[in-house]
């Protein structure tokens, strides 16, 4: 698969970092659930920056807060204590719309298990993250047809996900995430659930855009994959394993 980012009024983030200034910081973050009196801690006294334009993988055992993290970066959880700076922003002192609108504009997130919306079409699944940034009808139907050429499913445009194989859904998840041009990119285990060809299509589709600037970020049980990345972050038990 070849790929190349389109050129349209659809752009990275117009932030510039001060000197040292980190993309993504987090400092003591705890997440943890009641258990009868007590806590059970899922994430404990987390603190990492993230630089623009890097390829980071977190690692660690199945229980040890991968996806928490990630969920965390990527805003899909606000339930956690601690301080947690993205361009800028704290996220930690923020309400719920400004969030989201912070998520919607820098943000893309590869599921696992795809979560396509199964009422929409390849296409319009494709296209949904564009409607949240104010793109024109015709730019983003040149946008989706320059995605779906070059992810080789125009002929699957019309098509549910459920009359996709689990590789194709993927790879609408994949588009998905890149297609508004996104700062950020969060992938949670992203090869999970493909065979290896397919797996190996998508970590060099992930290296390609991360060398065009993207700053990425995956949980992945694999060494090859997280081989493609700059940095390992590794977890276990809740804590950075700084071993």
């Amino acid at each position: 698969m070849f790929f190349k980012r389109a050129s349209s009024a659809v752009s990275h983030s117009t932030w510039e970092p001060g000197p040292n200034q980190p993309l993504m910081s987090l400092r003591g973050v705890d997440k943890s659930f009641p258990v009868g009196a007590g806590q059970s801690f899922v994430l404990r006294r987390i603190a990492v920056d993230i630089t623009p334009g890097e390829f980071v993988s977190i690692m660690g055992p199945s229980g040890a807060g991968k996806s928490t993290l990630l969920h965390i970066l990527g805003m899909h959880d606000s339930a956690w204590s601690g301080e947690y700076h993205l361009m800028g922003h704290p996220i930690h002192l923020l309400p719920a719309k400004e969030r989201a609108a912070l998520q919607k504009r820098h943000i893309g997130f590869v599921f696992q298990s795809y979560h396509l919306l199964d009422n929409l079409t390849v296409y319009e699944n494709i296209e949904l993250p564009l409607s949240y940034r104010d793109v024109k009808k015709s730019e983003r139907q040149a946008i989706v047809a320059d995605v779906l050429d070059r992810f080789g499913m125009v002929a699957k445009k019309d098509l549910y996900p459920n009359q996709l194989s689990g590789g194709q859904q993927q790879l609408v998840g994949v588009a998905r995430a890149v297609v508004a041009n996104p700062a950020i990119i969060l992938a949670d285990e992203p090869t999970g659930n493909l065979h290896s060809s397919q797996g190996q299509e998508i970590m060099e589709l992930f290296k390609r855009l991360n060398h065009e600037g993207t700053t990425i970020i995956q949980v992945t049980h694999s060494e090859a994959n997280a081989a493609y990345g700059s940095r390992i972050i590794k977890l276990r038990d809740g804590f950075i394993d700084q071993s």
